[in-house]
This record gives structure tokens, C-alpha cells and sequence, in this order.
């Protein structure tokens, strides 16, 4: 049936996507330490943010805006840095919030409304690389003598969705397991908040170091 649409060497497309969705990314830290900081409610809106903002991604790849990003510098370099500044704004963001001493008593931002969601989608699109990404890898799977190729970008993109859902839903649990482990030791929450931080600098400088 995968034939029919195009799509060949399906089980070397899966092992690739599985150990792609396994490498450490500013998505999946950005599902565990949510679910962690903000708890299993919040979790499940940024993993459907991460999963709306890979579903533009395949759609653009499909629709030819990677070609678009490939041939033009320019635009690369503003969706680059675009996407540099906002992880940066989310590590300084989870430092501060790591050096803010709070009260025990008192309601960590329970009264402040974010939006998880968007800030999940806007951690995904503001990633050229990503974009490319799906072109080059999904390419390597779809038979070249395929006339239409959007059936086959469409069940490709299903399969890597429903893998990085379940990966997703994974760190969930881990976060809530977590929680639990780190209840009392704030020490160790604080620690863990600054390296997140730290961690989030780094995908900024790689994102910034990125060439199309």
C-alpha cells in the first residue's frame, strides 16, 4: 500500500526518524521541563503546540518554501536569528525564574496565563533547519518517479508525528515521575532550571552557527 503513494524503503525511514526524534532538541526540553515546572495540563498543550508546529514544517517543506529558504540567504538568516532570539528568550526566561526566590506558600505564576501552545509552535517554525530537514530526509524515501508527492509527504509526516507524539507522551510521564523525586529538594530544582537555561543558550548559538 506505501507503494502505491510513493514511499519506499519504508523501515529504514522509520529507524532514521526514530533515533532523529530520540536526539535531545529545544522541543522535547521544552515538553519535559513544562510538564515538570508546570505540570501535566500545561505539558499536554506545549506537546500539541510541538506537533502543530511540525505539521506547518512538513507542509511548507511539501509546499516549496525550503527551496525558497535554500536559495535565498536572506530570508534564511531572518528566520534563523528570529529563531535564536526566542530560545534565548526562553532560557532567560527559565534562569530567572530558577533565581526568583519564591515563598513556599505562594502560587508559582498560577495566575498568569501562558500560552504553552503558541510558544511550542513558535519554537518549531522559527527553526529554518527543520524545514530543510524534512525535505532532504523525506526526499531520500519518496520514489523519484513520482508525479504528485503529497500523498506521500502526508503519510510519511503521519508516521513521524504518531512516533514523536508517543516519544512525547514518554517524557510526560518521566516529568511527572520526576516531580515527585524533586518535591523537596529545591536545591536540585534550582540546578536543574539553570542548566535547562544553559541548555537553551546552546541551541541559540548552534541555530546562529546553522548554514542553509
Amino acid at each position: 500500500m506505501l507503494h502505491d503513494v510513493g514511499i519506499i524503503n519504508v523501515w529504514t525511514f522509520l529507524a532514521g526518524a526514530l533515533v532523529i526524534i530520540l536526539l535531545p532538541g529545544p522541543n522535547s526540553l521544552y515538553v519535559l521541563r513544562t510538564g515538570m515546572s508546570r505540570g501535566v495540563k500545561a505539558a499536554s498543550k506545549a506537546i500539541a503546540g510541538v506537533m502543530m508546529g511540525d505539521l506547518i514544517l512538513i507542509f511548507l517543506a511539501w509546499a516549496g518554501v525550503a527551496t525558497l529558504i535554500r536559495t535565498s540567504p536572506h530570508i534564511f538568516m531572518v528566520v534563523k536569528y528570529l529563531g535564536a532570539m526566542f530560545l534565548l528568550y526562553l532560557g532567560v526566561k527559565i534562569i530567572l525564574g530558577a533565581l526568583r526566590k519564591r515563598e513556599a506558600s505562594q502560587p508559582t505564576e498560577a495566575v498568569k496565563v501562558e500560552n504553552y501552545f503558541l510558544r511550542a509552535v513558535l519554537l518549531g517554525v522559527t527553526n529554518p533547519k527543520a524545514i530543510l530537514f524534512y525535505v532532504s530526509f523525506f526526499i531520500q524515501f519518496i520514489d523519484p518517479a513520482v508525479t504528485h508527492t503529497a500523498p506521500a509527504f502526508a503519510v510519511l509526516g503521519s508516521m513521524i508525528q504518531l512516533m514523536s507524539l508517543s516519544y512525547y507522551l514518554v517524557l510526560l510521564m518521566a516529568g511527572s515521575v520526576m516531580v515527585r523525586f524533586l518535591k523537596n529538594r529545591t536545591r536540585l530544582v534550582k540546578l536543574g532550571n539553570m542548566l535547562t537555561g544553559m541548555l537553551f543558550f546552546g541551541f541559540a548559538v548552534r541555530l546562529v552557527s546553522a548554514q542553509s
